[in-house]
């Protein structure tokens, strides 16, 4: 026999919970052994990318988590297993940081290739980012654009559909060495265009 409930108790109600965010972060579980050595360092064609991620109100997120994804310099995505096992040789195009107390992060990784878009013409090279940060209900997506290949990033069509300061929150500079800044704002002025998923 199915009891039911007396008519007279109306439609059950879900009263909304608190809400929640992805932080803060605890180094157990996420860090593994050089998980920001995409490249070996000073490995041919190794290169850092380094940045600060900064909040609403400009400061410093002294723990934020950055992630990135790229192509490798020819172009191609890397397949390879072992992103979390690094060998000092494989380059798997993945890699994982924690900001510093000053908010800073740094990787060694090469800089990505164009990659073929659905049309088989080269498209902008790019790292595929991702930041965690207390406070956020969610992990933010976005790009990380060389500097160079202005043919390339003119037609790309994200990059068409943003206006220039957009463009300039998702392309890096280029540092005096030769390495690649790209500073992430999480949110007020200059803030980096994300992407919904």
């Amino acid at each position: 026999m199915t009891a039911t409930a007396p008519a007279s108790w109306g439609e059950p109600t879900l009263e909304p919970t608190g809400g929640q965010t992805v932080g803060p972060f605890f180094r157990f579980g996420v860090e593994y052994d050089r998980m920001n050595e995409v490249a070996f360092p000073h490995s041919p064609g190794a290169i850092v990318l380094t940045g600060t991620v900064y909040d609403g109100a400009g400061a410093p997120i002294p723990d934020a988590i950055v992630e990135i994804f790229g192509a490798d310099t020819d172009g191609s995505v890397p397949r390879a297993r072992g992103t979390l096992r690094r060998d000092g040789f494989t380059f798997t195009g993945f890699g994982r940081t924690m900001t510093e107390d000053d908010g800073r992060y740094h990787f060694w990784t090469r800089e990505p290739g164009p990659t073929p878009g659905p049309d088989g013409q080269p498209r902008a090279p790019f790292l595929a980012a991702i930041v965690y940060a207390r406070g956020l209900p969610d992990k933010l997506h976005t790009r990380i654009y060389l500097p160079e290949h202005e043919e390339l990033r003119a037609q790309d069509p994200f990059l068409t559909s943003l206006n220039d300061a957009e463009r300039a929150s998702v392309t890096a500079e280029r540092t005096p060495d030769g390495y690649l800044r790209h500073d992430i704002r999480l949110q007020g002025e200059r803030e980096t265009v994300f992407i919904a998923f």
